[in-house]
């Protein structure tokens, strides 16, 4: 069982320093291709640009400074949700301070539901991105806590054409590479570890499936220029394994807001998601 005294934890501000490579790295680990050079090319015109999902690999040293004490099973730890929000672009590097706190822990029954917020800011203080973490801790329920909020319904309107769609071949090598940003969960990569966690073989992180429907919105919604994302919040639904294919659509809502939806050859993955955009 989880401890509930880890709700309202807090730690920070923790300094996060990076580079063009870095932001380069994460840019092809989410799949960019290099007809989207300005998010690849440190000498791209204009400047390089940097996907605002990035935001979820800032916060690493958080996560491990919140949870250094709390003994956990890898193999039952999932991402539940996730949720970026942007106040300004991420500038191609430099230095950022980030804040976490463990906000709730949700009895789901069959697991625990543990959130926690980051906030990123420049070391001038000014805030650069919000991120909120959900990951499901399979087996750590029933302890007869507070199951949560209901989830806004955000139904897709079925037999309606979506607005954009984004269709991307996850290479076998995939999860291999979006570990270099900081994820060295051995569910990803080693086969008797994901075995042993249930699954038939190492499975896609699910921040690299959320990177990867955050490219499609700013390579779509957005046109290209990151500056215009906003926010993107959506719940993990189901697993994708490296040789899927994953199929990202929007469908714009209102104010600006797009109902979005990824799902692979087995079903719907990223669901209850909307993204905001200028």
């Amino acid at each position: 069982m989880i401890d509930l005294d880890l709700i309202g934890r807090k730690c920070g501000p923790i300094p996060f320093e990076y580079t063009w490579k870095d932001v380069v790295v994460y840019a092809l680990g989410i799949g960019a291709q290099t007809n989207e050079l300005p998010f690849i090319y440190e000498n791209a015109e204009g400047g390089l640009k940097v996907f605002p999902s990035f935001a979820t690999v800032m916060g690493t040293a958080v996560f491990f400074e919140l949870f250094k004490d709390v003994k956990v099973d890898l193999s039952k730890f999932i991402h539940g949700e996730e949720a970026v929000r942007l106040h300004r672009p991420i500038p191609p590097g430099g230095k950022a301070l980030v804040e976490g706190e463990v906000t709730n822990i949700y009895d789901k029954v069959k697991g625990a539901l543990i959130i926690w917020r980051l906030q990123i800011k420049t070391v001038t203080g000014e805030l650069l991105a919000e991120a909120e973490h959900g990951v499901f801790y399979v087996g750590a329920g029933g302890f007869g806590g507070d199951p949560g909020p209901r989830a806004e319904g955000l139904e897709i309107p079925e037999g309606t054409r979506p607005d954009f769609a984004a269709s991307y071949y996850i290479p076998e090598n995939q999860a291999a590479l979006y570990r270099l940003n900081g994820d060295l969960n051995p569910l990803h990569l080693d086969p008797n570890f994901a075995v042993m966690a249930g699954f038939s073989r190492p499975i896609l992180h699910g921040l690299c499936t959320y990177g990867y429907a955050a490219r499609a919105i700013v390579l779509n919604a957005c046109d290209g220029d990151a500056a215009r994302f906003k926010e993107f919040k959506s719940r993990f639904s189901g697993v994708v394994y490296p040789g899927d294919t994953l199929v990202t659509e929007g469908w714009k809502d209102k104010g600006g807001r797009y109902l979005i939806r990824s799902r692979s050859g087995r079903g719907v993955v990223l669901s209850h998601a909307y993204a905001c955009v200028d």
